[in-house]
């Protein structure tokens, strides 16, 4: 057996205090769009094809976070393909996609508390965030959402759709299985390739998502034992902002 079929680790589920206690140093690593690599990566931005307001329809990344992700694609069998769904993501759309489970959450568990309830929303989409001290992990550009599929563009068999927010999303659920069908053996193996080929280069592996890697922030920072980030929030610069800090650099250098 390789380490592409190695059997899954069960993870602790993550303690917020505790990662988000952690300190960043920010290091400058810039967000870059994922639209014109053309190899070995796919694209494919799924809350713009899913219609979710304000989403892009460009995934961008931290650089070290895309040399991370084609260095894993490389090492797929012949035939695969890692295809990258999300990264980096702007406030409005973390916040729509907290409130939008959160209502649904309590819709269905109204016996419940509103902390258990927001725990349970937790599980599967971070409270939105900016905060240089504590920011939601997508507004990092440290975060993203994978899949695999074949050569011809197709989705493999992962279990569950990407955002699932079932138990059978956690990353580890189909190991449970003592004796898997012809289908579940091969959800369990391709879970454990797309495991396997991120966390060999260096990221870290959400336990309630099978599709979400981190990279440089806090979430991987503890996952990893690493004594701090260095991602914290970022944006995406626009062209204003941009010609601001150019012009204003250009006219320093003239007092």
């Amino acid at each position: 057996m390789n380490f592409l079929s190695q059997p899954l680790p069960q993870l602790p589920a993550p303690d917020w205090a505790q990662i988000q206690a952690l300190s960043i140093v920010e290091n400058g690593d810039p967000l870059v769009p994922l639209g014109l690599v053309s190899s070995p990566l796919r694209v494919y931005p799924a809350y713009f094809h899913l219609g979710v307001p304000q989403a892009l329809s460009e995934c961008y990344v931290r650089r070290s976070v895309l040399t991370r992700l084609q260095q894993s694609a490389r090492l797929l069998p012949a035939g695969i393909e890692l295809v990258v769904l999300d990264g980096w993501r702007p406030l409005a759309v973390q916040q729509y996609l907290f409130d939008t489970l959160l209502h649904a959450m309590r819709s269905h568990f109204q016996q419940q508390s509103e902390a258990e309830i927001t725990a349970r929303t937790r599980q599967f989409v971070a409270p939105p965030s900016t905060d240089p001290r504590a920011p939601s992990p997508h507004l990092t550009g440290g975060s993203v959402d994978v899949t695999l599929c074949d050569s011809d563009g197709v989705f493999l068999d992962m279990g569950t759709e990407f955002d699932d927010v079932t138990p059978w999303s956690y990353t580890t659920a189909f190991e449970g299985i003592s004796r898997p069908d012809g289908r579940e053996a091969e959800v369990i193996e391709n879970r454990r390739l797309l495991y396997s080929i991120l966390t060999r280069v260096g990221f870290s592996n959400l336990p309630s998502e099978w599709w979400h890697f981190d990279y440089g922030n806090q979430s991987w920072a503890w996952y990893n034992h690493q004594p701090q980030a260095v991602f914290g929030p970022v944006e995406l610069a626009g062209i204003e902002s941009r010609w601001h800090q150019q012009v204003s650099r250009f006219a320093d250098s003239y007092l």
